[in-house]
Formats: structure tokens, C-alpha cells, sequence
């Protein structure tokens, strides 16, 4: 279950940000940015305030200068959470609209889509409720590189069935993926020889701080941009 830390801090969306354009892709409308010859492809599963918001595009932008197709799909089909505080949003009803057994088959439909094209290697990235997606995707081989962005609850047991190269980079302060449990699935991972892992605990800062930093917050936005880069190292070293 997601909480209210989730929902701190929202953004402003807009649907005209970024560098890249929006088209239909796998079956939903899709921010997409990067070389479209590109054959290594980078999902993005973005957090319950969808695909429009804006430093989520610029980070999107900033992996495709890398040399990725970045794709970053409307996994809530026009319905991102807008004001978690309006007392007509009830945050159960959306999330059995939004499951993410839901978002898991649509992102399945969307690494078809992109193999389609003629991606030869794809990765994902899954912040909050898009993480939740993506490590039920990391329990098949269909990509090659995972990097999950402070999570909502994700369990032991899907920690265990983890099959590709995982990153997760967490948050000090965070109530719905406390650091001790991610130490604790570190070392689960850890164990699993047969594939890479890398987990990180960033210092003082909360929940979404990938994603959801203030510009002028100087502080917050050197910790969200380490948290780019070792994004951006774990796909150049995989996503290959």
C-alpha cells in the first residue's frame, strides 16, 4: 500500500515538457525522447503522479543523451493522482483501478512493443509504484537491467525471485521502504551469485527524492543527480 508519503511534494504536470514528443507505443500514449535507431531501450515506470511530470521527463532526457531510446508510458491511462488531498480522491479505489498486476501486463506489452522496433537490449526504471511494477518484471529475463527508485513495499519473496541485474537506490528517510529493509534485501541479494546487485541508501534525504526535488534546493538536487548517475552506470553497464 502506498502512503502519504508518496504524495508529498507533487508536481506540476504538464503535458508539453521535455524534449522528446508523445506518441502511442505498446498500446498507451508514451513520452519518448532519444534516437529513435537507437537498439538499447530504457523504460521509465513512473511514480502514482504519472508521466507528465516534469523532472521525470528531464531525467528521461537526460538518460537518452546517453544514447538511449527513453520511453516513458501513461501506465494510468490519463489518470495520475492530481491532489491526493481533495476529499474526493480515495486512494484505494485508485489503486484497484491502478494495480500493478495491471501496470505489470502493460509493460509487458511495451518490451514487445520496443523488441518489436528492433531494440536488442532493454532496461527499466520504476520509481515508487512504477518500482512495485518493475520487480515483478525483474522476475523474468524479458530485460536486461533493472534500477528501482525507492519502492513502494516490495516483499522478500519477490526479492528472491529476481533474475536479471538490480539496482535499488533508497531513502534514508523513508516510511513505506524503511533503510533497514533495504539493507536487509541487500543482503538477500547479496547472496544471489548469479546475478549482479547494487543497493544504496541515500543520507538524509525522503521518499522520492529522485524525481521530486525543488530546483532551487541545492542540497536536493545533488542527491537526486547522484542517484541519476548511478542510474545511467547501472544501464551503460548492462543495457549494452
Amino acid at each position: 500500500m502506498l502512503s502519504s508519503q508518496c504524495f508529498q511534494n507533487p508536481p506540476t504536470l504538464s503535458s508539453t515538457c521535455g524534449a522528446g514528443t508523445v506518441q502511442e507505443f505498446g498500446g498507451l500514449q508514451t513520452y519518448i525522447t532519444g534516437s529513435p535507431d537507437s537498439k538499447l531501450a530504457i523504460i521509465f515506470i513512473a511514480d502514482a503522479f504519472g508521466y507528465e511530470a516534469p523532472n521525470l521527463r528531464k531525467l528521461a532526457d537526460k538518460i537518452a543523451g546517453a544514447g538511449f531510446l527513453v520511453v516513458v508510458p501513461d501506465f494510468f491511462y490519463g489518470d495520475p493522482v492530481i491532489d491526493s488531498k481533495d476529499p474526493n480522491f480515495d486512494i484505494n479505489s485508485w489503486l484497484k483501478v491502478h494495480n500493478t498486476d495491471k501496470g505489470h501486463e502493460d509493460a509487458k506489452a511495451v518490451i514487445a512493443a520496443l523488441r518489436s522496433k528492433g531494440a536488442s537490449a532493454i532496461g527499466a526504471a520504476g520509481f515508487c509504484w512504477g518500482g512495485m511494477v518493475l520487480v515483478k518484471l525483474a522476475s523474468s529475463t524479458d530485460l536486461q537491467a533493472a534500477v528501482i527508485l525507492h519502492p513502494g513495499p516490495i516483499t522478500e519473496d519477490q526479492i528472491n525471485d529476481v533474475k536479471i541485474p538490480i539496482a535499488i537506490l533508497g531513502a534514508e528517510n523513508d516510511h513505506i521502504f524503511p533503510s533497514e529493509q533495504l539493507k536487509q534485501f541487500g543482503e538477500k541479494l547479496s547472496a544471489k551469485s548469479e546475478i549482479d546487485s547494487f543497493v544504496k541508501i541515500f543520507p538524509g534525504v525522503a521518499h522520492g527524492w529522485t524525481v521530486k526535488y525543488k530546483a532551487d534546493d541545492e542540497s536536493a538536487v545533488k542527491s537526486a543527480e547522484e542517484s541519476h548517475l548511478d542510474m545511467l552506470n547501472w544501464f551503460t553497464k548492462y543495457v549494452k
